[in-house]
């Protein structure tokens, strides 16, 4: 179970940059075919919108995931302290009123929870 966790806590944390990053492509100028075949199956626009639809379902499987968790504390753990990165992990606890063991109890609950709920989305 200590894998797992440690498996979606550095999903999240990649989160945000599959975010930055599909916003990077969204700002990048539409992919133009020139009718032209090419010798591989795909060419490099073809590739590229595969890589971003492939991001945008990513993304929406974990948004769906953390939607779905109904408790703040794990909501707060999860975003503000995990993705977000905006608290260090005693001003989380402050912010949450809890000892720091306390902290690490919920912060492994909020994990197994997503992990949960993020594994029923994926099927």
């Amino acid at each position: 179970m200590r894998q797992d966790v440690k498996k979606i806590r550095n999903l999240l944390k990649q989160y945000a940059k599959l975010k930055r990053d599909l916003t990077a492509f969204n700002q990048v100028s539409s992919p133009s075919f020139d009718g032209v075949s090419s010798h591989s199956s795909r060419n490099g626009a073809e590739s590229r919108l595969i890589n971003h639809v492939d991001l945008a379902y990513q993304l929406k499987e974990v948004e769906d995931a953390l939607n779905a968790i109904d408790d703040p504390q794990y909501q707060f753990i999860l975003h503000d302290y995990i993705i977000e990165k905006r608290f260090s992990r005693n001003e989380a606890c402050s912010q949450l009123s809890v000892s720091v063991s306390k902290f690490n109890y919920l912060k492994n609950g909020a994990l197994q929870t997503f992990a949960k709920l993020y594994g029923d989305a994926m099927g």
